[in-house]
């Protein structure tokens, strides 16, 4: 498959949303409850893989340029995060956990898969941020077995209170790009109307 010539990275990532089909309009419910006209179906870039290969390098170039301090453990976000960090540590030589949407119920009866170390500080790594909710929850299993969470790395920030939320909780937001990025970008392709423009941007918060 053909490399995608782009002026930059973020077009370059407007070029995998619309190859794979992963920007959609319409009438979704979020993770968060909310409603919204438009989904970022960000499952869909696994399935192409040199998208894949090109959005993996997104995150590492965000972690290299925007997080500071030393990083013990990579860990994925359920569910989209999973295969995104468990990619990255493998990329990175980084060791890699994930969290369980709930507690396993037989085994060990863990809400954290792999090994780790209280004091150990953790990344947390997903594709999408909105309210930030699925974050704070993965953040909260992390620390109560002795983690240590200060950053959360997403590809796309929907610009709805995510960061915001992080920050209260003492994480620090780092996202590869924005939805006003990718929308403004989009417009000016004339690949999204005017109307679905004014719709990505009335949800935004400040």
């Amino acid at each position: 498959m053909p490399r995608i010539a782009t002026n930059s990275a973020e077009d370059e990532l407007c070029e995998i949303l619309l190859r794979t089909g992963s920007l959609k309009f319409g009438t979704f419910k979020l993770a968060s409850g909310i409603l919204s006209s438009y989904y970022l179906d960000l499952r869909l870039i696994p399935s192409d893989p040199e998208a894949f290969r090109r959005t993996i390098t997104f995150y590492s170039d965000t972690i290299a340029g925007k997080v500071k301090g030393s990083i013990d453990r990579l860990t994925g976000v359920p569910t989209a995060g999973i295969a995104i960090g468990a990619v990255l540590a493998f990329t990175l030589r980084k060791p890699f956990i994930y969290v369980r949407k709930e507690t396993k119920e037989h085994g060990m009866t863990r809400r954290i898969e792999g090994f780790l170390r209280p004091g150990d500080r953790v990344l947390l790594l997903d594709d999408v941020i909105t309210t930030g909710s699925s974050i704070l929850e993965a953040a909260e299993a992390i620390r109560a077995e002795g983690g240590v969470v200060e950053d959360a790395v997403v590809l796309l920030d929907r610009q709805q209170g995510g960061e915001a939320n992080l920050r209260k909780a003492g994480v620090k937001l780092h996202s590869f790009a924005n939805m006003r990025r990718i929308a403004d970008e989009l417009l000016s392709r004339g690949t999204i109307e005017e109307s679905q423009y004014r719709e990505i941007v009335a949800q935004m918060q400040g």
